[in-house]
């Protein structure tokens, strides 16, 4: 992700493999939502959209699972716009 790179520009391939190396996780349940996820919407996805998975990847296993499953929603620092954009595209 370049730093010259707007919100919105499409993610370039080195900046995607570099954020679904990121994104391995030790849960399978974990890495299973993430596949679908990059199945799904890898060839679209936008700065904006890697900074909010990449902040959801610097927390734990267990509280990334508990999002993904609805068991939380997103508090204080978590709770923006961009990060429950990719919460929520990681869900469906």
């Amino acid at each position: 992700m370049s730093e010259l790179a707007a919100p919105d520009d499409l993610l370039d391939e080195r900046s995607l493999s570099k954020l679904k190396w990121r994104c391995r996780r030790g849960l399978l349940e974990n890495d299973l939502f993430i596949e679908r996820f990059f199945q799904r919407h890898e060839a679209g996805l936008t700065v904006r959209q890697a900074q909010g998975l990449n902040t959801l990847m610097d927390l734990s296993d267990n509280d990334l699972l508990d999002l993904l499953l609805r068991r939380r929603q997103p508090e204080g620092e978590l709770a923006t716009a961009d990060l429950n954009e990719v919460l929520h595209m990681l869900r469906t």
